[in-house]
């Protein structure tokens, strides 16, 4: 009896501990061996001097497409910051959504005390737990099993700890609400990240970070989007309206009506018009923008952000990165019949 007994509390301890690490969902499109990352990494040093070198960010744009594709758009970001925890907003995709009951105007959370990293765990911040407990409950949610599905957020993960070693990280799901909702749950989210920061004696920029997960156009037949058509020519007028809302939005001076003015851009008529412009951060970029600038007015009395645009390119461009030994593959093809665009951005204060 005794050795039975024994059996079942070592197996219930291993279920529990083997449950406290959020799971890696894509092991094709990034790379989790530290070698690997290393390898990719060295690549992009040696092949990307042109990228822009910038310093006192206090938040930034990553994407989270494959890195085969991507890897220059989220080096041109990543090798700037230099942070103890990051609040990164995730997009909750569609197939998560239909998975999950799609819920709306609510902010995910989930319970894990780490997330998988490639050289360690990363632990999650006593943020997450402080917002869970003090935020109203109609905002906020926790699904682990959204979390364990959605990959926005883990593709950050990587190249946010190889630049910082020791970060801790608060993942947020950002699920599709109107911009009076967004407004509402900002003003909450951001009062209590206040008083966490103050608390705290974090410094924007240098102790915590803001990051917001999001591609941009998704193209094609596949896509249900051919507004352009699908040849070179509309490749080249689909990817310039990509361009021209990143810089017209997500560049220099950023205020709350130029983040209005860009979700109705990217809804079209209303917030659940899927027929606009699919990008995948079309609430995580808005709801992540309106509470960073919510931060920065009662923190540093600012309410202007300056934007600017590190790397902008798309699936079909460039293609896949000339580089071998990572482990990496691609999720999904490239042609004009099916392309992805992305980009990275960062936000500094005056």
């Amino acid at each position: 009896m005794k050795i039975i007994i024994f059996i079942f509390c070592f197996l219930l301890s291993f279920h529990i501990q083997s449950q406290d690490t959020r799971p890696i969902r894509d092991d094709i499109g990034y790379c989790w061996k530290p070698n690997q990352f290393n390898h990719l990494i060295n690549f992009l040093e040696s092949k990307t001097n042109d990228l822009p070198n910038v310093q006192k960010m206090v938040a930034g744009i990553s994407p989270h497409d494959d890195y085969l594709y991507a890897a220059r758009a989220y080096y041109s970001l990543f090798k700037n910051i230099r942070v103890k925890e990051v609040v990164i907003f995730g997009v909750t995709h569609s197939t998560v959504r239909k998975k999950i009951g799609d819920p709306q105007n609510k902010l995910i959370f989930d319970d894990f005390l780490y997330w998988s990293g490639p050289t360690k765990k990363i632990p999650v911040s006593a943020l997450r737990e402080f917002l869970k407990k003090n935020m109203p409950g109609e905002y906020i949610m926790t699904s682990n099993l959204a979390h364990k599905l959605e990959h926005s957020i883990e593709a950050t993960l990587p190249f946010l700890q190889y630049f910082n070693p020791e970060i801790k990280i608060t993942p947020i799901m950002v699920t599709g609400m109107p911009f009076a909702q967004m407004e509402r749950i900002s003003d909450e989210i951001s009062k209590f990240i206040i008083a966490y920061i103050r608390q705290n004696r974090l410094q924007l920029g240098r102790d915590i970070f803001f990051l917001i997960s999001s591609d941009a156009n998704h193209y094609g037949q596949d896509f249900k989007n051919t507004s352009f058509g699908q040849d070179a020519r509309a490749h080249e007028l689909a990817t310039n309206q990509d361009k021209k809302i990143a810089q017209a939005y997500l560049s220099g001076n950023i205020s709350r009506l130029t983040i209005k003015d860009l979700a109705r851009t990217l809804w079209g008529k209303t917030y659940r018009d899927f027929d606009s412009t699919l990008w995948c951060g079309k609430y995580s970029i808005p709801f992540g923008m309106l509470t960073v600038l919510k931060i920065l007015k009662k923190i540093k009395e600012e309410n202007t952000l300056r934007g600017r645009i590190l790397y902008h390119s798309d699936t079909y461009s460039n293609g896949v990165l000339p580089i071998k030994n990572t482990g990496l593959g691609i999720t999904a093809p490239f042609s004009l019949k099916h392309w992805v665009g992305f980009f990275s951005a960062g936000f500094f204060i005056n």
